[in-house]
């Protein structure tokens, strides 16, 4: 990961992070410039024309003065000018996408990023890409507005329901970058921030290998086990027993539910899969109907997974003293 970061700035994850960091001081250290200039000529004045003795003395009129009114118009231009051709230039950068970038469909809700790559799979709250290697994000959100923000790659861009975003970035070195949504979204928008995930060329082939398996030599409650932390599900189910944003788990297969309304709902395999793929169907009560849909992101057997893994959840025993 590359490390240069200044006082003001993180580290510089992206090709096009040192450009919008040169833009960022020089418009930093012009301001600084200004700012002790206009500053120390106060004081002069402050003490050169502070009032003397009890009679009032006027300051002497002057109309104009050609040279200090031509400096003070075309000084500022110069430099309004040189920021609008740099920051265009960064714009453009930041906006026109390489032909070759590899396309990695983002969705967003509430409140958990996925990720479908290429070759089918996807992976939630956590990007993984190659370094080196362009990579074009094609963004659309499945309830309310979010916005995908890497503070490293100086990126942020607003990822809207019913239209697409386009963003890119390259990653030159192996490392791995905070996500975060910049956009409020509700109750859970502190929670929903993931990783981008930098790894050389190799490392990035044998992980999409290994990615693209659907729990060979593993039984059903083990692979259930595996996705119930990679889709994020343990974000909102604690498996402690206790309440998080969604209902505890452990030791409910088999019980009677409470619903919103009053209704009551047995928790079997046909329950567990309806929440899993309709959650607002049936809300269990004393919670919102917060809890996104994974319609379209789970394969049949992975369902049948989660479905094995939350059946063979037990109830955690009180520790004892």
């Amino acid at each position: 990961m590359d490390t240069t970061k200044s006082f003001f700035l993180p580290s510089e994850g992206s090709t096009f992070a040192p450009d919008v960091d040169a833009l960022f001081h020089f418009v930093l250290w012009v301001s600084v410039a200004f700012f002790a200039v206009i500053m120390v000529m106060t004081i002069i004045f402050v003490i050169k024309y502070r009032r003397r003795g009890a009679a009032p003395v006027l300051t002497p009129g002057f109309h104009h003065h050609t040279t200090l009114e031509l400096g003070w118009i075309f000084i500022p231009l110069v430099l309004v000018g040189i920021v609008f051709v740099w920051g265009f230039k960064g714009f453009m950068a930041l906006n026109v996408v390489p032909k070759d970038a590899m396309e990695i469909k983002v969705s967003a809700q509430k409140w958990f990023w996925s990720f479908t790559y290429p070759d089918g799979f996807n992976t939630i709250d956590t990007l993984v890409v190659p370094a080196g290697k362009p990579v074009r994000l094609l963004m659309s959100s499945q309830d309310v507005i979010h916005s995908f923000y890497v503070p490293d790659f100086r990126m942020k861009r607003d990822v809207l329901p019913n239209r697409y975003s386009i963003a890119w970035f390259e990653a030159p070195n192996p490392g791995d970058h905070h996500l975060f949504c910049a956009e409020y979204c509700g109750k859970g928008h502190s929670e929903m921030h993931g990783r981008v995930r930098v790894l050389g060329e190799r490392e990035y082939s044998e992980w999409v290998e290994k990615s693209a398996f659907s729990g060979e030599g593993m039984s059903l409650e083990e692979y259930g086990s595996h996705l119930f932390a990679s889709k994020a599900c343990i974000t909102c189910h604690k498996l402690d027993g206790s309440a998080g944003t969604g209902p505890a788990l452990p030791g409910a297969f088999g019980t009677q539910v409470q619903l919103t309304g009053g209704s009551t709902v047995l928790m079997d395999e046909n329950y567990i899969r309806e929440s899993i793929l309709s959650p607002q169907a049936k809300v269990v009560a004393g919670f919102q109907p917060v809890m996104p849909t994974f319609q379209g992101l789970l394969k049949a057997h992975e369902i049948d997974a989660l479905v094995a893994y939350i059946k063979s959840l037990q109830k955690p025993k009180p520790s004892g003293n």
